[in-house]
């Protein structure tokens, strides 16, 4: 199998290197915006550079994966399904519900794949959450609360055009929330704070975010998320029952300190950020996508699954901008092809 890599950035590098030893593929052709960045993969890979993305649909390949930058995702997606090859991006298709909706509509008429890229759906914590909430072992689920905390701030220049947030961060604990639950989320209600380092007030973002959510069956749920994390990289689940209560993400590198005098001593060496914490994830969902291709196994996370969460996401924003609780039946798209 020969895989197009669009591209070799942070992520693309891991999912380069991923590829570039998977049994089941041949051979890489690499491309970035910035060439020499491409060149230098391409060269310590043993693999093939690109001069640009013309000439991964040129020379012919058997997949694509996407890597770019947000804005740069539905565009390729509809390159591709038109060229009529499969496709893994990363999250999310669009930054807005149009782009989305146009990007999922390409690859349903040409009848392709797109698997999307939301890793945690193969972290071995928000598995068994999701065995632990389907076996009925924690009985009627009445708490979910959901965390997401970076350790640092991205760079400033990168703000404007990661969608905030929201659409950035939260969006993945926004996709487990229905994954592990197999429950829609219906309402939410969203408040943001700027009061963090001012590169978050230029770009229009806020540094910390909170979201109390509601889903179809009537369980609470609550999300939150910073950029802002000194104690490390900190992704937690819990999820309290009326029988049981279990939580993802408590280890012995979860930035967290016991007050109490018989409590857990605090991290030798926490979680510092997310391709160390999913880096299992990264690679399993990377082995999905070529079975998938081959025709081995369903696709577990398509496009409707991503624009899902991306509505969670936009309705968070509608909320915090408006300072009002905001229904999903709000937005666009509401109709849900989940795999559940």
């Amino acid at each position: 199998m020969r895989i197009g890599v669009i591209g070799t950035g942070r992520i693309g590098t891991i999912h380069a290197n991923t590829l570039s030893r998977h049994r089941e593929v041949g051979s890489l052709i690499l491309t970035d915006a910035d060439g020499a960045r491409a060149q230098e993969l391409a060269h310590r890979l043993g693999e093939t550079a690109a001069p640009g993305v013309d000439e991964i649909f040129k020379w012919g390949v058997d997949a694509v994966v996407i890597t770019t930058a947000t804005s740069a995702h539905a565009e390729l997606i509809g390159r591709a399904a038109r060229s009529g090859l499969p496709v893994f991006c990363e999250k999310p298709i669009a930054l807005d519900l149009p782009g989305t909706l146009q990007a999922i509509a390409e690859v349903e008429t040409a009848g392709t794949i797109l698997q999307m890229g939301f890793q945690r759906r193969f972290d071995a914590g928000y598995t068994g959450a999701r065995e632990a909430v389907r076996s009925g072992r924690l009985g009627r689920l009445h708490t979910v609360r959901a965390l997401t905390s970076d350790q640092a701030p991205p760079p400033a220049e990168w703000l404007p055009l990661s969608g905030g947030l929201y659409r950035d961060t939260l969006i993945h604990d926004f996709d487990m929330l229905r994954w592990v639950t197999g429950h829609e989320i219906v309402d939410v209600y969203a408040a943001g704070s700027d009061a963090g380092p001012p590169i978050f007030r230029a770009a229009g973002d806020v540094d910390t975010g909170a979201a109390v959510l509601t889903l179809d069956d009537g369980t609470l749920a609550t999300a939150t998320a910073t950029r802002l994390n000194g104690a490390g990289y900190d992704v937690r689940m819990e999820l309290a029952g009326e029988l049981d209560q279990v939580v993802v993400g408590l280890d012995d590198r979860t930035p967290i300190a016991s007050t109490e005098p018989t409590g857990p001593p605090a991290a030798d060496k926490p979680w510092t950020g997310f391709l160390e914490r999913f880096g299992p994830a990264y690679e399993a969902e990377l082995d999905a996508f070529i079975e998938v291709v081959r025709g081995e196994r369903a696709n577990p996370c398509d496009g409707r699954e991503a624009l899902q969460a991306l509505r969670v996401a936009e309705a968070c924003e509608v909320s915090r901008r408006e300072r009002r609780a905001v229904r999903l039946a709000e937005l666009p798209g509401g109709t849900s092809a989940a795999v559940f």
